[in-house]
């Protein structure tokens, strides 16, 4: 009892100091969870976009630097639909635009042709329609909101007035942030004619896994120049999952490395106060490995804390950042528990890591030398 109330009371002993640590490794924390949320989120939020749609197959060119922008000619997914143990095809053309009347840039845009199964996925709220008529449009739910537009107004799209069709809402976040236009009025207008972006297919319910790989196999073999990948894989290999992943962890490393300093300097400096203290208990008959265990557990009661208070910080902070004009519609940040203890985790090898030195320094520490450094 007398060695656990030995710790605590060496952490309160500099308040002010302890406090100092654990805001920076909290804040470390904080940044690990709260960005590897927004990045896990913007994967869920892509993979819903084909979820929401019970996808199980996405079609795009093979060899293209960037999946969402490849070209695949629409007439593939008739050929696709001949293949047995294809439900049904859709191929989505994905464009970017803007509108610059309601200072709106970077729309996500879906050319969906009028008669695809893909429209009957939405709801269509109020007394909305489908974009059937030339220079028509749907909006997402939240993408409306944004720009204060209802059913039956108008937008300009490349300085021309398009009709507000209807306002959707879907299961996808992305989605609902984005609009939807006919497919060939789309292909118009960036000069795509003919083309997609990719080529969703939903398989039979009755094929089996092996029999989707099979599946999968005869997709490509209609072109050489298709990459047929099942919707998880689809996602997850997808460049732009990858530099959220790779760009999260870069960030976060940062701040990684300035709480571990932060730790570091805290218990190097409360060892070397403490060296007359730590004299004193080696010359009653410490061991050694009591004065290291007893800096292990300071910093470890250190980090604990600190793990525990960025963790809350980062999900206090990735859902006010889901509930922002900026993300809203785009993603919603998600922390899962594996999150949550890589940040444990990652707090408790900081806090050893950091207390390593000290611990060190301490238990070569002799009697005589202590009160001689004293």
């Amino acid at each position: 009892m007398y060695f656990l109330s030995l710790i605590f009371k060496n952490l309160t002993r500099r308040p002010f100091r302890t406090g100092l640590t654990l805001a920076a490794l909290a804040t470390a924390i904080a940044a690990v969870v709260s960005l590897l949320g927004v990045a896990n989120g913007f994967t869920e939020s892509f993979a819903d976009i084909y979820e929401s749609h019970n996808v199980d197959v996405v079609v795009s060119r093979q060899g293209s630097a960037d999946r969402l922008s490849s070209a695949v000619d629409e007439s593939i997914a008739e050929k696709i639909a001949t293949i047995e143990g294809v439900e049904k095809t859709a191929g989505v053309l994905l464009e970017t635009l803007s509108l610059e009347e309601k200072k709106a840039f970077g729309i996500p845009t879906m050319g969906i042709d009028s008669s695809s199964w893909l429209l009957e996925d939405y709801e269509i709220l109020g007394n909305g329609s489908l974009p059937k008529a030339e220079r028509s449009l749907m909006l997402g739910m939240h993408l409306a909101k944004r720009l204060g537009v209802d059913a039956g107004d108008k937008v300009l799209l490349f300085e021309e007035p398009y009709l507000v069709s209807g306002i959707f809402k879907s299961e996808s976040t992305w989605e609902n942030g984005s609009m939807i236009l006919p497919l060939d009025q789309l292909q118009t207008l960036t000069d795509r004619m003919g083309q997609v972006t990719y080529i969703n297919v939903v398989l039979d319910s009755k094929v089996s896994p092996i029999q989707a790989n099979d599946m999968i196999l005869r997709i490509q073999q209609l072109d050489s120049k298709l990459d047929a990948l099942t919707t998880s894989e689809f996602v997850h290999t997808d460049t732009r999952m990858k530099i959220a992943s790779a760009m999260a962890w870069m960030t976060s490393s940062i701040a990684l490395v300035i709480g571990a300093i932060g730790t570091l300097n805290t218990m190097m400096t409360s060892v070397m106060e403490r060296t007359r203290e730590i004299g004193i208990l080696r010359a009653i008959g410490w061991p050694r490995r009591r004065v290291v265990l007893m800096i292990l557990l300071e910093s470890g009661v250190l980090a604990i804390v600190s793990s525990l208070l960025g963790c809350l910080l980062g999900i206090l902070f990735t859902n006010l950042l889901g509930r922002s004009d900026v993300a809203r519609g785009i993603l919603t940040p998600s922390i899962s528990p594996s999150i949550v203890g890589q940040g444990l985790l990652l707090a408790i090898a900081i806090g050893l890591v950091g207390a390593l030195i000290p611990a060190w320094r301490a238990a070569r520490m002799l009697p005589t030398q202590a009160f001689r450094e004293s």
